[in-house]
């Protein structure tokens, strides 16, 4: 199997994710996924869909992030690795579609206003 090339985003993150056979290891920046992901929470969020193709220990995975905050980072990693096991194996759609893993988030940042504070946030008014 050749390495598998796919790319996930989320609000102002991207991540580019590189799937080859191995046994398991999983590197964010060089980094090991327990150093760069400290929180229990966002370590599931990036194997879930490892773990729902039942995949955890035949591949292992090169991750490069960058961009917005360590949520989102994690969310366009697990969106790019949801992407590699779909290219791996065409009935890993069916297991990581109906959990919303393949579908990507449109929800950014709304753009501030001139004239206003911020986004929506007006000045503060004064009658008089």
């Amino acid at each position: 199997m050749a390495v598998v090339h796919k790319i996930g985003r989320r609000k102002t993150a991207v991540a580019r994710v590189y799937v080859s056979e191995g046994n398991g290891t999983v590197t964010v920046n060089k980094k090991d996924l327990n150093t760069y992901f400290p929180t229990a929470t966002l370590q599931y969020k990036v194997l879930q869909p490892l773990n729902m193709t039942e995949n955890t220990s035949n591949y292992d995975v090169k991750v490069n992030v960058y961009g917005g905050g360590i949520t989102g980072q994690a969310e366009a990693v697990r969106m790019a690795i949801a992407r590699a096991m779909c290219e791996i194996d065409i009935e890993n759609r069916a297991i990581l579609k109906p959990e919303g893993l393949l579908t990507r988030d449109p929800r950014m940042v709304e753009r501030k206003k001139f004239g206003q504070k911020k986004a929506r946030k007006r000045f503060q008014f004064s009658k008089r």
